[in-house]
């Protein structure tokens, strides 16, 4: 099933990599720009058409989205099963996300590139009641859905059970948690489970969570929304790994000397 990718960086993202059969390149008459160039570089060293098209043309094939002047048509995406993505993290102590029920495609993409730069393992994605991975996505996540591990699962609640029997840690993050998000130790296999817009995490994936935790925030102001969240709670884990391989160093080095 053929399928688009659009935005310069996604594109470029999806030429550059491997994950997908590449068909042909449309670029609007007219459009530059050095990433543009790069596109059109990479594509002629791998034999891929690039054709020149009308933004008509490219108006009709996002459905009016910003496509920037660049569409790559791409094979369907070879999707990664639970169990593989598990079975690629065994030498690690690895960090995944999962979300609850977030529709928006936009926030998805959003979540997916703080992931992808924050190194996160892998994200899990129910298939019902939350935005798949569409072109949307991938322009949101500026082509970084094309380099992160990313599971659909038809539940999310035997997807957490599934995970505890490989020794992770599920993390929830709901708004009415006792514990702070800073107060937590992430440093062991872990999933944090982010909720959808203007929710918490559902009640019954609340249930399977083993530890809940919250940001604060001010009295008056209700919730961030959720890719803020997910940069928050994301970033706080690679500081805290960070931190804990700075003092390890140092003591090594104390150790040494």
């Amino acid at each position: 099933m053929e399928d688009i990718v659009y935005g310069r960086n996604a594109v470029w993202e999806v030429i550059k990599g491997e994950s997908r059969q590449i068909e042909e390149v449309q670029i609007v008459k007219g459009t530059k720009g050095d990433r543009i160039n790069q596109i059109i570089g990479m594509a002629k060293s791998k034999n891929i058409a690039v054709h020149y098209v009308n933004s008509y043309k490219l108006n009709k094939a996002t459905q009016n989205q910003n496509h920037q002047g660049v569409v790559v048509y791409v094979g369907e995406k070879k999707q990664i099963t639970l169990p593989e993505l598990l079975e690629s993290l065994k030498q690690k102590k690895p960090f995944l996300c999962l979300l609850d029920q977030i529709c928006d495609p936009h926030n998805v993409g959003a979540i997916i590139r703080s992931a992808y730069l924050c190194g996160v393992n892998g994200i899990i994605i129910p298939e019902r009641h939350s935005a798949p991975v569409t072109a949307t996505v991938e322009k949101a996540s500026a082509g970084t859905a094309e380099m992160i591990s990313i599971v659909q699962v038809t539940n999310l609640s035997a997807a957490i059970k599934k995970l505890k029997e490989n020794n992770f840690w599920i993390i929830g993050a709901r708004s009415d948690a006792e514990k702070f998000y800073f107060d937590q130790d992430y440093n062991m296999n872990c999933a944090v489970v982010l909720g959808g817009e203007n929710q918490d995490i559902s009640t019954l994936v609340k249930k399977n969570c083993d530890i809940l935790v919250k940001i604060p925030l001010m009295d008056n102001v209700n919730s961030l929304n959720v890719p803020n969240a997910a940069s928050i709670l994301i970033y706080e884990l690679v500081r805290q790994r960070i931190l804990k391989n700075r003092v390890n160093a140092t003591i090594l080095n104390d150790k040494v000397n």
